[in-house]
C-alpha cells in the first residue's frame, strides 16, 4: 500500500512519515557511497554522492513508486568495483549497506513504538503523540519494504550485486553490462510491478508482519 491513503486520513503524518523517508533513501545511498569509499573507490564522492543531502540521492519515479506503491528506489550510487582494495569484499559489503541502514532505522523505529506500548503512553494519547506514533509505524514498515526489496536478486536492485559478490568471475562482465542497459532496467521493473506485484506484496506482507509481531506491535 501506497501513501496517499494516508495523506487522505491524516496530512500531517503523511509529512513526517515522507520527512522519514528522505532522510531514510539519503542513508541509503550514502551508505553506499562511504563504504565504496572505504573499499577504496572515489567514483561516488567524486560525483558528489557522499552526502546525506536527500536531493542527490533522489530518483523521480522510484520515489512516486513509494507514494503510490509503497517500495521503490532512490538513485543509484555509481561505483568501478576494480578500485576496490578487495573485489570480492567490497562488491559485498557496498551493496548490503544500504539494505543495513535501512534494517537499522525500521528496528529503531518498531523499538520506540514498543517502548511507548509498554510505558502506556498509546493506551490514552493525545492526538500528536497518536501521530507520531502512526508515522513512526508507517515509516518503520516502509524501511523494511526497502531493505527486503532491494534484497531481491535483480539486477539492478542491491540484492543482485549482493549475489554477484559469490559468483564466478566470468559471469561479472555479463551482469554489469545487463544493469547498464536502460531497456533492461525498465523491463524488469516493470515486470515487478505488474506481473509480480501481487506475489511480491503479499511476500513483503508476510515480512511485514514477522516483523511487527516480533516487537509485540
Amino acid at each position: 500500500m501506497g501513501l496517499l491513503p494516508l495523506l487522505q486520513s491524516d496530512p500531517l503524518a503523511f509529512v513526517l512519515v515522507v520527512l522519514v523517508l528522505l532522510i531514510s533513501l539519503a542513508l541509503h545511498e550514502w551508505g553506499h557511497a562511504i563504504t565504496a569509499l572505504w573499499m577504496g573507490d572515489s567514483t561516488a564522492k567524486d560525483q558528489g554522492r557522499v552526502t546525506l543531502n536527500p536531493i542527490k540521492h533522489l530518483d523521480l519515479i522510484g520515489s512516486i513508486m513509494i507514494l503510490l506503491v509503497g517500495f521503490g528506489w532512490a538513485k543509484p550510487v555509481p561505483i568501478y568495483p576494480p578500485n576496490f582494495r578487495q573485489y570480492r569484499l567490497g562488491l559485498f559489503v557496498v551493496s548490503i549497506a544500504g539494505i543495513c541502514i535501512n534494517l537499522c532505522i525500521a528496528t529503531l523505529l518498531a523499538g520506540l513504538l514498543r517502548w511507548m506500548l509498554v510505558s502506556g503512553l498509546l493506551e490514552n494519547p493525545s492526538h500528536g503523540v497518536l501521530i507520531v506514533a502512526q508515522a513512526m509505524a508507517v515509516a518503520a514498515s516502509i524501511n523494511l519494504t526497502l531493505a527486503v526489496f532491494n534484497l531481491l536478486p535483480i539486477p539492478p536492485l542491491d540484492g543482485s550485486k549482493i549475489l554477484q559478490s559469490f559468483l564466478p568471475l566470468r559471469w561479472h562482465p555479463y551482469i554489469w553490462r545487463l544493469e547498464a542497459n536502460p531497456t533492461y532496467a525498465i523491463v524488469a521493473m516493470l515486470l515487478l510491478l505488474t506481473v509480480f506485484r501481487q506475489p511480491l506484496g503479499s511476500f513483503l506482507g508476510l515480512v511485514r508482519t514477522w516483523f511487527f509481531d516480533a516487537f509485540g506491535l
